[in-house]
């Protein structure tokens, strides 16, 4: 779902950080408005769960992989505006640390992943969520955060010159749609499981510590030992780039020692996995934790 550095045109990715500084500005004063003290540990707690996730690939099908990317969720459980500067956190970590995404396309990765994806994964929930039809509302939120991804990237490679086969095309549409329902699926696991640990507790402040603990440890978990059965298969972006020959445009800026969540010294072992997502995740809880304690101060000025 990142894309890398080499296949967007200039005008694509730059027009791409406009627009995404634009709406990330707009969210980040958004944000300010509802940052309370007691909150700021859950954004960094659900910023370095995402990122976790976004760790643990599951198979697809086809030689491909996919994984939760976690927008809705991020809307769901903090509003759409910390969601979206949480995700950008989470975005460039990844690209500047783990060279996930490239730093010229970063741009492109923020409004997909971070704005539009968002946004329209959101929509059914804010129709729908406080209706019997809830659940089913945030299954289509997480499918439509998928599709709406992969629909953009595929479009900005489109635009800036990159042929694909029109079967490549239609098969990586089914493979983010396949994405797209799996996400859906663990969307709504994860936020009746959040609902579960809200309701064996009336009092607010007891409940926001189970909820951070929770996810906390589950952050853990999944960096440290689910990343070792993860799917080694490629996601469906990456497979279209290779299966249509433009492997070889793709470039890296930045060489770093965490590249693809490995160590570079360990690629191949469990324990460099686990330390390179304990890396992540020690970037992340305090970045988002920052930055909605800077917002909070801006308010307070």
């Amino acid at each position: 779902m990142h894309i890398p550095d080499g296949l967007l045109s200039p005008a694509i990715w730059a027009g791409a950080y406009a627009v995404s500084a634009a709406a990330i500005g707009i969210a980040a004063r958004q944000a300010q408005r509802s940052a309370q003290e007691s909150h700021l540990p859950l954004l960094g707690v659900m910023g370095a769960f995402v990122f976790a996730a976004q760790m643990v690939n599951f198979p697809l099908g086809f030689g491909t992989s996919g994984h939760l990317v976690g927008s809705v969720l991020l809307a769901v459980t903090l509003g759409p505006p910390a969601a979206m500067v949480v995700m950008t956190a989470v975005l460039l970590v990844q690209a500047l640390v783990f060279q996930d995404g490239g730093l010229l396309a970063l741009g492109a990765n923020v409004f997909n992943m971070a704005v539009a994806g968002l946004l329209a994964g959101y929509l059914p929930w804010a129709l729908w969520g406080r209706s019997r039809l809830r659940w089913i509302a945030l299954a289509a939120g997480g499918f439509l955060s998928v599709a709406v991804s992969g629909a953009l990237a595929m479009a900005e490679l489109a635009l800036s010159g990159v042929r694909i086969a029109p079967v490549l095309a239609w098969a990586a549409a089914g493979l983010f749609a396949i994405n797209g329902a799996i996400e859906g699926l663990l969307t709504v696991a994860i936020v009746r499981a959040l609902a579960v640990l809200q309701t064996r507790t009336a009092e607010a402040s007891a409940t926001a510590r189970r909820v951070t603990a929770a996810l906390g440890i589950a952050a853990l978990s999944l960096a440290t030992g689910a990343v070792a059965m993860a799917s080694q298969s490629p996601d469906a972006l990456d497979s279209l780039v290779e299966r249509t020959g433009i492997a070889g445009r793709v470039r890296a800026w930045v060489a770093t020692p965490l590249a693809e969540y490995r160590l570079a010294w360990a690629p191949d072992s469990w324990w460099g996995q686990a330390l390179a997502g304990l890396a992540g995740l020690a970037l992340i809880y305090p970045l988002a934790v920052a930055l909605a304690r800077a917002f909070r101060k801006r308010r307070s000025a």
